[in-house]
């Protein structure tokens, strides 16, 4: 019986541990809308270093977004191997962006693009 209660909890320790995966779509609106409403800390949780620090310095130029509602679209997405870009539209900015996700401890995160790294787009 005490082995019993042992595997159960250590199987219920590894079922809470389990990370739900976000696709990279989902993880570019994750980071759209905490990026435009300002909660810092799920952008961090979604984004590199490098990724995380580019916005931080650009965020302070955006105006405060007081829409909860995005209207998230995806205007096209491809992935190859740990490389994911997500182009999308929100109501947010008028013109479309593009993130590049990498994956990262099996999470995709946005990443900073590279000064002359061309897109799939």
């Amino acid at each position: 019986m005490k082995r019993l209660v042992i595997y159960s909890l250590v199987l219920l320790l590894f079922a809470c541990a389990e990370q739900n995966e976000l696709s990279p779509t989902e993880t570019a609106k994750v980071v759209a809308e905490s990026f435009y409403t300002k909660d810092n800390s799920t952008l961090k949780k979604h984004t590199t270093t490098e990724g995380y620090d580019g916005m931080i310095s650009i965020q302070n130029f955006v105006p405060d977004s007081n829409s909860e509602n995005s209207d998230f679209k995806v205007v096209d997405e491809t992935t190859d191997g740990d490389i994911a870009w997500v182009k999308f539209t929100t109501t947010y900015d008028s013109k479309p962006e593009t993130f590049k996700l990498v994956k990262q401890d099996g999470q995709w995160k946005v990443t900073q693009q590279g000064v002359l790294e061309k897109g799939p787009f």
